[in-house]
């Protein structure tokens, strides 16, 4: 396995129920480590390009509309297979369908409210950590 970085999103309802550190311990205990964080209230413009690939899906709307009701914690992660790592941490996107222990099977309310977001391959990841990081920004391996 191969050091990596993964792009990770705690969502409006992570924020708004103040569980950006368990979410955050959750990450360092799985053996990622954050090298960005930043916290910031998306603009719809951010949040239409951000997810353009649902453009096209019916979700499409609502989930802008989701991301942009309040801040985001917007983060880096860093670690071994740390794309798998952190889907593994997040647990599946239906919170009724995630394993015991998972982020989303301990914190979110729905599949439409699910606390976190996370890339989902290496080459998203690269994509999504450009969209909200500058290479400076980031701390050195």
């Amino acid at each position: 396995m191969s050091l990596e970085r993964t792009l990770s999103i705690v969502k409006p309802d992570g924020v708004r129920k103040n569980v950006i550190g368990d979410v955050f311990h959750r990450f360092e205990k799985a053996g990622l480590r954050i090298v960005a964080a930043r916290m910031m209230q998306l603009t719809q413009a951010q949040a239409e390009a951000f997810y353009g690939v649902h453009r096209a899906r019916p979700f499409f709307r609502d989930l802008v509309s989701y991301m942009i009701s309040g801040p985001v914690m917007v983060q880096v992660l860093e670690g071994e297979g740390a794309v798998l790592k952190n889907r593994d941490v997040m647990g599946a996107t239906d919170p009724k369908k995630a394993a015991p222990g998972t982020i989303r099977a301990d914190l979110a309310d729905s599949i439409e409210q699910n606390v976190v977001h996370g890339s989902d391959s290496a080459d998203n990841a690269a994509r999504e950590i450009a969209f909200f990081f500058s290479e400076t920004e980031l701390c050195p391996r």
